[in-house]
């Protein structure tokens, strides 16, 4: 049984401020709680239900020695960051070691993400055509929010992301690296030559690419408009971007 103080500390970590101070976030979600597990990541202690206790996942999770607390339906409801809570809720250790980026690799960044909905997605599409690091700037919405985690379906711990001053960080880019900038008026994505490792740069979901990164970009490409919709969201582009480089590179 949870304390009314260890409630109140569960609960502080709903917002940003405090899960700084703690250093730690909150997981919701069998399917994601069981991707934790798989991936042996920095679990301090799990919040369940009795019915939930009482699974496959639940044994595994216990003989992995990860402390698993009992509560019942109305405690749940009170540390859920979600309007249906979903029998678990995992806490977590925040992992505070460097990002090192491999720029031999693709990159995936990211200009002002706002919608927590959309960033969560960005890394699940990321994950599922295998790129493994996103550098985000340092407006993006935060990666610990609880819906941008909700929507990774539990990617957030495959992929690499790094948020950092985004202009720094393309001005001090080895020369050989091309940034590709998906912009309205670009030239033709699908024609469009690319390398085997190439940065792909999405802007925010209004406004587009900062005005700041426009002249650091080394192509701006588009996503031909065939039919009459003004725009695709900033999740939507990546995807398709991401779905043609794949489809290269197979």
């Amino acid at each position: 049984m949870l304390s009314k103080n260890e409630i109140k500390r569960i609960v502080s970590l709903h917002l940003s401020k405090f899960r700084k101070e703690q250093q730690r976030f909150l997981v919701e979600c069998p399917k994601i709680i069981e991707e934790i597990v798989q991936t042996h990541a920095s679990v301090i202690g799990i919040y369940a239900t009795k019915e939930w206790i009482s699974t496959t996942l639940a044994q595994k999770v216990i003989q992995e020695g990860i402390t698993v607390e009992e509560i019942d339906s109305a405690t749940l409801e009170r540390i859920s960051q979600l309007k249906t809570p979903n029998m678990v809720v995992a806490e977590m250790k925040m992992n505070n070691k460097p990002v090192v980026i491999d720029y031999q690799k693709p990159i995936l960044a990211l200009d002002s993400i706002n919608d927590p909905g959309n960033l969560g997605t960005i890394i699940r599409t990321a994950d599922w055509f295998g790129i493994q690091q996103i550098v985000c700037s340092e407006n993006c919405v935060e990666l610990y929010n609880s819906k941008v985690l909700q929507s990774t379906m539990g990617s957030f711990l495959r992929v690499r992301i790094l948020y950092t001053n985004l202009q720094q960080w393309m001005i001090s880019l080895p020369p050989e690296k091309s940034v590709f900038g998906a912009v309205m008026h670009g030239e033709d994505f699908y024609q469009t030559e690319l390398p085997s490792s190439p940065i792909f740069l999405i802007g925010n979901e209004s406004k587009g690419i900062s005005t700041s990164l426009q002249a650091l970009i080394t192509k701006k490409i588009t996503i031909p408009r065939i039919g009459g919709a003004e725009s695709l969201n900033a999740s939507m582009a990546t995807a398709v971007i991401l779905s043609d480089f794949s489809r290269r590179n197979r």
